[in-house]
């Protein structure tokens, strides 16, 4: 349960392999250090991940209230919650649309999240069920779309901008993925994807681009061990670019009028 006083923020992308996991955990410990109560919600009900990235060990399963309720896992001071959770990495969620969207909607509204300033919900790929459950089951303030600025994401990008609107969710921003590399021997930088199409699809469609992230070896390491790269080096550059990418997100969050502050219903 989210008091109607806080932020959700719901973090998607059009297709898999864009990194969306990885931005959604070092954006969520950005806002952290930047003083806000996170929570983050991995609502990735076939392929959690968060469990993974924030060094939760597979043992660990959260405590209830009542029968009834859950209650967060804390990790590297966010409040959590994941399928990841509830069952085994090596027990495939096999499982048809409408039950995938239920389980969902359970974690969302079961979970006794507190007092915190921003729930991000990390979205599995694509524009589906569980999307659409969302929006529907809680009035979201926006959502943050992440791509590569690979052509083939930017089209997948697309439509998932197509999609909040449809909804009538606002999209707070772009974050661009894997914008470019740069060679640890000699600093030369190479946009592997492309060139400018995260500022190109930002533009055309009239939202920030909150952020560029870089493509660095450091940031799948830290995400391997189960150290976000914002918490393990908070002070180097990469880290800086997720926070100021935080802070954009905040500053937009901060221009929404009241009445789109989210509400999650509890009923049917």
């Amino acid at each position: 349960m989210v008091s109607a006083s806080h932020h959700v923020v719901a973090v998607a992308s059009g297709k898999g392999g864009v990194g969306k996991s990885t931005v959604t955990t070092n954006l969520a410990a950005a806002l952290k250090q930047q003083g806000l109560s996170v929570g983050l919600l991995d609502a990735d009900i076939y392929g959690p991940s968060q469990q993974l990235m924030l060094g939760v060990p597979e043992s660990t399963t959260p405590d209830q209230q009542d029968g009834e309720f859950l209650l967060p896992v804390e990790a590297h001071g966010l409040k959590t919650m994941s399928m990841g959770y509830l069952s085994s990495t090596k027990t495939p969620m096999v499982w048809r649309g409408p039950m995938a969207s239920s389980a969902m909607s359970q974690l969302l509204e079961k979970t006794l999240w507190g007092d915190i300033d921003v729930l991000l919900v990390d979205m599995p790929p694509g524009t589906g069920d569980i999307q659409l459950t969302l929006a529907q089951r809680a009035t979201l303030s926006g959502a943050v779309i992440v791509t590569t600025p690979q052509d083939i994401a930017l089209l997948d990008a697309r439509k998932g901008i197509e999609m909040f609107q449809k909804v009538e969710v606002p999209v707070l921003g772009l974050i661009e993925n894997m914008a470019a590399y740069v060679c640890s021997s000699c600093g030369h930088v190479e946009p592997l994807f492309g060139e400018a199409g995260g500022h190109n699809l930002a533009e055309q469609y009239g939202v920030p681009l909150l952020g560029q992230i870089p493509l660095d070896r450091a940031i799948r390491e830290h995400a391997d061990t189960g150290h976000p790269i914002v918490c393990a080096d908070p002070e180097g550059a990469i880290a800086g670019v997720y926070q100021a990418a935080a802070k954009e997100l905040m500053a937009t969050l901060g221009q929404q009028q009241p009445a789109s502050a989210p509400v999650i219903s509890m009923g049917d």
